[in-house]
């Protein structure tokens, strides 16, 4: 298996902060800044753990990789590096569009049991339900 490197703005992301730490997502939607909504064939495909010690575990549907996070200021998060598989995903797999936005992150929000990761620039909103 393939693997690859994604790079965002910090190469050694701080520790953890609580607010994240220990929790698991799975995604419900994407809502862009265009208006543009795209929503998973399965939301098991679509996950993210946010580890006590400053680690990131994500599946992108057919892949998989492990990175650091942080979240230097109240409801801020920053991504490192992130090595992830690169498996071809089947046809209509949101896997080319969350490996092109997740390095553009910038923060995040907890409402209503949802957590909600926003795009730099006004760029859409990843929704992400609890992993059961």
């Amino acid at each position: 298996m393939l693997a690859v490197l994604l790079a965002s703005a910090c190469a050694q992301p701080p520790a953890a902060s609580e607010g994240l730490a220990g929790t698991q997502w799975r995604l419900v939607r994407f809502q862009g800044g265009d208006g543009t909504v795209l929503v998973p064939d399965d939301r098991a495909k679509y996950t993210v753990a946010f580890m006590s010690d400053g680690m990131l575990s994500v599946r992108f549907d057919c892949n998989r990789g492990r990175g650091g996070w942080s979240s230097p200021q109240k409801n801020a998060v920053v991504f490192g590096p992130m090595a992830l598989t690169r498996a071809m995903c089947p046809r209509g797999s949101l896997h080319d569009h969350m490996v092109r936005q997740w390095p553009r992150v910038r923060s995040y929000m907890q409402k209503n049991g949802r957590l909600y990761l926003s795009l730099m620039a006004d760029g859409g909103i990843f929704e992400f339900e609890p992993a059961r």
